[in-house]
């Protein structure tokens, strides 16, 4: 059975059930601080926005998503498909996140994917099918099914900032591989999205800097059916401000780390 975290209530049981298979993770909670939700639309638009924001500053991807949206209301797939790619240039979209946005919009057009069915895959089928499509890389198809559908058990592990906070979270002598996060994570299963959301915190509290992926605008996001609340929270961007308190390794005290001036890099487009 596939597990979704839709609201603050699955967060705080997702938490209890990753603490209890893996005790290690209880100081690095104590120390990060409850994780936010991370939570916003799904579908087209949503993959469309974390598309838009690739390698751009927060600024510049939310000024080029707004013009974007001027497009439709909401932006489906189909305004994409019926936009000139000279217009769609105009907006400020390169000609690789172009051909990526109508290819995902053929996709869609032709019934060959459905981004929001994809919900109820789990998730390393529903990352292989993301990343069948045109320009969707392992990172970009993982961030889709974390924050846009609540898949509890997705895991970016090819995320820098991830990597690099499992290394100080866990004390290990360096930071793992993209190839190396997968068995590590193992024992999070299923809820390796919520290990991803915690370390995230995690790396912000011990580098006093944002980690998470550069978000779109905030998008309300509506729970489906059976569930009572509505969020609006959304990844975190580089410009919120770090905790005034400096924070301290979460291992014991015998265990030294060095600070390093690691910087995340946004993720490669495939």
């Amino acid at each position: 059975m596939t597990s979704h975290i839709h609201t603050e209530a699955d967060l705080e049981r997702a938490l209890e059930s990753l603490i209890a298979a893996d005790p290690r993770l209880a100081p690095v909670l104590a120390q990060a601080g409850r994780p936010p939700l991370r939570r916003r639309e799904g579908g087209f638009a949503g993959l469309a926005a974390i598309v838009c924001a690739q390698q751009l500053s927060t600024a510049s991807a939310g000024a080029i998503w707004g013009r974007l949206t001027l497009l439709s209301d909401p932006l489906d797939h189909g305004a994409v498909l019926r936009a000139r790619r000279d217009k769609l240039a105009r907006v400020g979209l390169s000609a690789p996140k172009i051909r990526t946005l109508k290819a995902i919009a053929k996709a869609i057009d032709g019934g060959h994917i459905d981004l929001l069915a994809l919900a109820d895959m789990p998730a390393d089928a529903a990352h292989e099918a993301l990343t069948r499509l045109h320009g969707i890389g392992p990172w970009t198809a993982d961030i889709y099914l974390l924050s846009c559908l609540g898949h509890a058990d997705a895991w970016p592990g090819g995320d820098l900032a991830l990597q690099e906070a499992a290394r100080l979270a866990l004390g290990l002598k360096r930071r793992p591989t993209t190839k190396e996060m997968g068995p590590l994570a193992e024992i999070w299963r299923p809820w390796r999205a919520v290990a991803a959301r915690l370390l995230w915190t995690y790396y912000r509290a011990v580098k006093g800097r944002e980690g998470a992926p550069v978000p779109a605008p905030r998008i309300a996001v509506t729970a489906p059916s059976g569930t009572s609340r509505r969020s609006t929270s959304t990844l975190p961007t580089r410009s919120a401000k770090p905790r005034p308190a400096k924070p301290k390794p979460a291992t014991s005290k015998s265990a030294k780390f060095k600070s390093t001036k690691f910087k995340p890099a946004e993720p490669k487009r495939k």
